[in-house]
């Protein structure tokens, strides 16, 4: 049961965001919870530092959902960021959970690219 209470908490989180309203986010992490953002070799941690990362934030994108497994106290969730334009990436999420709350949020995103032709024969085209 805590893992769909967890799916959950990633739920409204996204609906924040989409909804531009990150003072949700208070709601939903721990006031000592860390963001990690690998691929920029960034760490959040904080709620204060959170909140300022996001209240500067230039435009938030809206999350489209693709799928979330979750298991115990841990939610992974893949999704598309859209900022507008061209600015479009395919996004994992992994939160770590703690009594409820996001404890852990580890973000990993890619812009898409297109499939090389040499593998063509072997591959089939995902849908959206």
């Amino acid at each position: 049961m805590a893992a769909r209470e967890n799916e959950k908490v990633v739920e409204r989180l996204i609906g924040c965001i989409n909804g531009r309203n990150t003072a949700v986010m208070d709601e939903l992490f721990h006031e000592d919870a860390v963001m990690e953002w690998p691929q920029s070799g960034e760490r959040i941690s904080g709620g204060d530092n959170r909140r300022a990362v996001y209240g500067a934030f230039p435009g938030l994108p809206t999350i489209t959902p693709r799928r979330m497994v979750s298991a115990g106290d841990l939610v992974v969730a893949e999704a598309t960021l859209d900022y507008g334009g061209d600015a479009v990436y395919k996004c994992v999420f992994v939160f770590e959970f703690r009594d409820g709350k996001i404890a852990k949020e580890t973000a990993y995103w890619s812009q898409p690219f297109d499939a090389p032709g040499w593998r063509a024969g072997w591959v089939e085209k995902m849908d959206e």
